[in-house]
């Protein structure tokens, strides 16, 4: 599997080049949200507001207003925890063309609780106005600013920073309310959005080996909450329906599943792997997926449950699908 470093820092300086009216706005963070290439290549249109989020977010507004694109860059907390009255107020309520990025979404960081953004998609999904993106991969990343740049309103994304695999090919990107199809079948449906895409890929070919048939879908946009393919899907699953993502399981892809089923009246089962209306410590990525229980063992867990009988996969199963046994397993810094 190909890994990708540095992907978002090279793919905005490229993209930005002819795009004088697109600006970048850190707040004190601009290594760490891998926007010092664009500062590099364009000092003019770089600003760095210091530890003010909720005054960053009020600029940005203010800079749409007058017809700039701000491209907001910091931490996925300080974005929706520090700053949400300008947030709704500044950005959202005017319907202002912002794009934000936060990055260290979910329990990726050792930082602990003060760092985890575990509740930012249902907070983010809330808000009127607000679309909703997370990025699973090297490619997701490259074409993500097309996709953002397109809405006509604010833009939230939960972007992946580092060593980046690259899940899906490159000259297949990101589409807005669309979904991607990663295998075929009638047994569960499998939905899966951000890291936990590559975690689920881990376990799918095992599965498939052991007789159950999963249709698997990588979610990356996560309002609006629309697909036609993801309706299709939850209409003819036999024994019901796994989400997994890296978030609480509250107002996340699991809610918006939920939600959905119960809109349209589907009445199958509705696993949901995630964060279990807890706060999470620090720790490594592989290690906190375990703990919190949506790394691939769990979702074979939750297979046996849905299907109702054993199919014999360990943990052994699952090292040896991994191949060269490379999970990015060290833990970022901030």
């Amino acid at each position: 599997m190909e890994v990708l470093r540095q992907v978002h820092a090279a793919n905005l300086a490229a993209w930005a080049k002819n795009k004088p009216e697109v600006l970048v706005l850190s707040a004190d963070l601009t290594g760490s949200t891998e926007a010092d290439l664009f500062q590099a290549a364009y000092p003019d249109r770089f600003f760095n507001l210091g530890m003010t989020e909720q005054n960053m977010i009020s600029l940005a507004g203010g800079l749409a207003r007058e017809g700039f694109r701000p491209f907001v860059h910091t931490f996925a907390v300080f974005i929706y925890r520090r700053a949400l009255d300008q947030l709704a107020m500044s950005v959202a309520y005017p319907n202002l063309p912002v794009r934000l990025f936060g990055f260290l979404p979910g329990i990726v960081t050792p930082g602990g609780a003060t760092h985890q953004a575990i509740d930012d998609i249902a907070v983010m999904r809330a808000l009127p106005n607000m679309t909703v993106l997370e990025c699973g991969d090297a490619t997701d990343v490259q074409s993500v600013l097309d996709v953002a740049d397109a809405v006509a309103g604010p833009v939230y994304v939960r972007l992946v920073r580092g060593a980046i695999p690259r899940l899906f090919p490159a000259d297949e990107p990101m589409r807005l309310g669309h979904s991607r199809q990663l295998s075929k079948g009638d047994d569960v449906l499998l939905l899966t959005s951000g890291i936990a895409t590559e975690e689920a890929l881990r376990a799918t070919a095992v599965l498939r080996e052991a007789g159950v048939a999963v249709e698997h879908l990588h979610i990356s946009t996560l309002k609006p909450f629309d697909d036609e393919a993801v309706v299709e899907a939850l209409s003819r699953v036999r024994h019901g329906v796994i989400t997994m993502e890296n978030h609480t399981v509250i107002g996340g892809l699991g809610g918006a599943v939920a939600e959905m089923m119960a809109g349209l009246g589907i009445g199958r089962p509705l696993v949901r792997l995630g964060l279990q209306d807890r706060f999470a410590h620090g720790g490594s990525k592989p290690y906190l997926m375990r703990e919190y229980g949506f790394d691939a063992l769990a979702l074979v867990e939750a297979m046996q449950r849905l299907v109702g009988r054993s199919l014999g996969i360990g943990s052994r199963d699952l090292l040896a699908a991994q191949g060269d046994g490379d999970r990015h397993a060290k833990a970022e810094g901030l």
